[in-house]
C-alpha cells in the first residue's frame, strides 16, 4: 500500500449521505470519492488506485449486488464493504456470498458512520495483509524456481563430469596390458557410471529429493549390459521394477550396490558356460520398505567362503549397505545366487 491517504470509493445514490460520509471519514485521513450510480462507479474503478469500495444496496440503476459480482470477479479489484438500509438477512448473506469483505447496516445516527469507518479500516488492513502475503508467495516461488534451475544445472554438470571421468577410466583401461589392472579400472568405471546415473535423473526430474527406482535401475542395467558387451561378456540382464520413489541419497547407495552385485554375477556366475541370465527385481514389500533382489542361475555363492577377484566389490557392497542402514542377505536357492537387499524408504 503506497504512503498516501487511503482512497475510498463510495457508491450511493443519496447525495446528502455521500457528503456526510466524505466529511466524517475524510477527517480520519481518508480520501472519499462519492458517485451516485454503478456506471460512474465502474468508470472510477477503471482509473485505479481505489483501496476500498463502499457499495450501497439500492442504486438508481439497479442493486449493488450486480456491481458487486462484477467487481469480485476481478482479482485486482479492491475489497468491498456492502451497505444497505434493509434489515433482511438474505441481502447480507447474498452480499457476502458474492464476495463482499464486510457488511454494514445503514442506520440513522452516528452508529452507522462508526461501523462504516471500522469496516473500511478492517478491509484496508486485510487487503494489505493479503497483498503482502501474495507478494511474499511470488518472491518465494521465484526464489524456488531459481534454486531449482541452479540445482538442475549443478546436477547436469556433475553428471557430465562423472561421465567424462568414467570415459577416461575406460580409455585408461584399454591402454593397460595387465589383466588385473584392466579389470580394476573397469570396475571403477562402472561405479562412477552408477553414481553419474543418479545425477542424470536429477536434472530431468521435478523433485530432486526423490528418484524413481524403476527408471534409474533400467538405465543402470542398460549401461552395465553395454559395458559387458564391450568387454566380451554375454550375460543377459532382466529387470522387473515397480515405480518406487526413493530418497536421492539412498538411491545413490542402491545404485552402487546393484552395480556391484550385477557386475559380480556377470563376471563369476557363468564361468562354465557362454551365456546366462541375471535378474533384478525391485518391489515395495510393505509400506516404507523396498526390496531389491539380484539373482542368477550360475555356480552359486552364499556370501561366505572364498571371494573371487580382489574382494573390493564385496567390501564396497558391505560398507555401502551398512551406511545405508539396509539388510543384505543371500538366500539359499537350488541353483545360482540370490542377493536380497531391504531398505527403509
Amino acid at each position: 500500500m503506497p504512503n498516501r491517504p487511503a482512497k475510498i470509493l463510495y457508491v450511493d445514490d443519496d447525495p446528502a449521505l455521500g457528503r456526510l460520509v466524505q466529511k466524517v471519514l475524510g477527517r480520519q485521513g481518508r480520501e472519499i470519492i462519492h458517485v451516485t450510480c454503478a456506471e460512474k462507479g465502474f468508470e472510477r474503478l477503471g482509473e485505479g488506485d481505489i483501496d476500498v469500495l463502499v457499495l450501497d444496496h439500492y442504486l438508481a440503476d439497479g442493486t449493488g449486488l450486480g456491481m458487486l459480482e462484477q467487481v469480485a470477479a476481478n482479482e485486482d479489484s479492491p475489497p468491498v464493504v456492502y451497505v444497505t438500509g434493509s434489515t433482511e438477512a438474505a441481502i447480507a448473506v447474498a452480499a457476502l456470498k458474492a464476495g463482499a469483505a464486510d457488511y454494514v447496516l445503514k442506520t440513522v445516527g452516528e452508529d452507522f458512520l462508526e461501523l462504516l469507518s471500522n469496516a473500511v479500516e478492517q478491509a484496508i488492513t486485510t487487503s494489505r495483509l493479503r497483498k503482502a502475503r501474495e507478494q511474499a508467495e511470488r518472491e518465494l516461488r521465484a526464489a524456488k524456481e531459481r534454486a531449482e534451475l541452479a540445482l538442475a544445472e549443478v546436477n547436469h554438470r556433475v553428471a557430465n563430469s562423472l561421465a567424462l571421468v568414467a570415459a577416461l577410466v575406460r580409455l585408461q583401461a584399454s591402454a593397460v596390458a595387465d589383466p588385473a589392472a584392466k579389470e580394476a579400472l573397469a570396475e571403477t568405471q562402472g561405479r562412477i557410471s552408477a553414481i553419474a546415473g543418479i545425477h542424470k535423473r536429477l536434472y530431468t526430474t521435478d523433485d530432486v529429493r526423490f528418484v524413481e527406482i524403476d527408471a534409474y535401475l533400467g538405465n543402470l542395467a542398460s549401461e552395465i549390459q553395454m559395458s559387458m558387451s564391450l568387454d566380451g561378456a554375454a550375460a543377459d540382464i532382466k529387470l522387473v521394477a515397480e515405480p518406487i520413489r526413493i530418497p536421492t541419497d539412498k538411491a545413490v547407495s542402491v545404485g552402487v550396490i546393484v552395480n556391484e552385485l550385477v557386475t559380480n554375477a556377470a563376471k563369476y556366475a557363468y564361468r562354465d558356460r557362454e551365456v546366462g541370465e541375471i535378474r533384478v527385481r525391485a518391489s515395495q514389500i510393505e509400506p516404507g520398505t523396498c526390496e531389491i533382489i539380484v539373482e542368477d542361475d550360475g555356480v552359486g555363492w552364499m556370501g561366505e567362503g572364498k571371494i573371487h577377484g580382489t574382494g573390493v566389490g564385496s567390501r564396497v557392497i558391505a560398507a555401502t549397505a551398512t551406511g545405508l542402514g539396509a539388510t543384505l542377505a543371500y538366500d539359499k536357492v537350488p541353483q545360482g545366487t540370490r542377493a536380497r537387499l531391504q531398505i527403509e524408504i
